[in-house]
């Protein structure tokens, strides 16, 4: 700024201070707002009728909301703008929060905190067995798995409010950064004080509603662990590619077990899909959280770290094929398409 006598930096132009500048705030509490702004997911299991009924609502609601609320600042293309861009967010929310919740279902379906079930499928560790660095009992590891899941899903849904703040950490004058070697190559390293409030709020929210905590609280932010916001947003982004394709494999079981090109393998080599759901889940939720990872733990960053680590390793799991099978490409897509 001293050299140039400007500076390239601006807010982020929400929704919000759009329409506010323009007198058009009543857009937001509109009740056609919720249908304008829904988030439609084309579900394999919703028939194709319900869905595009769906959209034609969604639609029209949106072309009523640009119509009542124009005026001469404001036009029917800026509110379809506005409300387009709401839209994209719920679309963002429920894609990458799906998983999640599908997540913390299928925890509590398959397996009981008293740990009831079979103690084949029981989620004990031990720091030192199959690379894992924590030690838990079945009931202790099934909070522990639990907890990670909801700060997830709450870091999911935060996630838009999460960037602005991390654009408004890298990007301030005063907060000045390093170049440093932080055992991942050269990374540049800079506290992120806003971001680090948030995630605190949010860890303290999840917190309150369940009561004892296990594992550590702290949150790595301008380390060598997570070296400025920027890699904080993409650690967590990738949340919902981690657990996507597990999602998808389990769901797919029971359609592998009547397939009868597959059925043989998945009910006699693997013992049937029952068996096969609840092993791949013990084990993921085993060793997905067991603190494993270059910089692993039970620390709030420590917890991706084991997923990821868990992840990396997918490929030499006795149950592999069944992922293959069920059109697993890798946890970035298919890059073919």
């Amino acid at each position: 700024p001293s050299a140039l006598s400007f500076t390239l930096n601006s807010d982020i132009e929400t929704v919000y201070s759009y329409l506010d500048k323009r007198g058009g705030l009543a857009v937001l509490s509109d009740p056609e707002i919720a249908k304008a702004t829904l988030a439609v997911s084309y579900d394999p299991s919703i028939p194709r009728e319900q869905i595009d009924q769906a959209v034609k609502e969604k639609n029209e609601a949106v072309n009523r909301l640009c119509q009542k609320h124009a005026s001469e600042d404001l036009s029917e293309e800026d509110i379809k703008y506005c409300i387009l861009s709401v839209g994209d967010l719920n679309t963002y929310v429920d894609f990458n929060r799906g998983p999640v919740d599908r997540m913390i279902q299928l925890l509590k379906e398959n397996f009981s905190r008293s740990g009831e079930e079979s103690k084949r499928y029981a989620l004990e560790i031990m720091s030192g067995m199959r690379g894992s660095k924590l030690s838990h009992s079945h009931s202790t590891q099934y909070t522990f798995v639990l907890q990670s899941l909801l700060l997830w899903r709450q870091v999911t849904q935060d996630m838009f409010r999460l960037w602005i703040l991390a654009e408004k950490d890298l990007l301030k004058e005063e907060n000045s950064y390093r170049l440093m070697n932080t055992g991942q190559g050269m990374n540049r390293v800079q506290t992120a004080p806003k971001i680090a409030q948030a995630m605190h709020n949010i860890l303290h929210k999840v917190q309150a509603a369940e009561g004892s905590w296990v594992g550590l609280s702290v949150v790595h932010l301008g380390d060598r662990d997570v070296p400025n916001a920027l890699v904080f947003i993409d650690k967590y982004t990738q949340i919902a590619r981690m657990l996507g394709p597990i999602v998808q494999t389990i769901e797919a079981l029971p359609t592998l077990a009547k397939d009868p090109s597959t059925s043989r393998v998945i009910n006699e080599q693997y013992g049937g899909p029952d068996h096969l759901r609840k092993a791949i889940l013990a084990d993921f939720f085993k060793h997905g959280f067991d603190g494993s990872g270059s910089d692993g733990g039970s620390c709030i960053d420590g917890r991706l770290t084991s997923a990821w680590n868990w992840c990396s390793k997918l490929e030499k799991k006795d149950y592999y094929p069944v992922f293959l099978l069920a059109g697993f490409q890798g946890f970035d897509g298919d890059f073919r398409k």
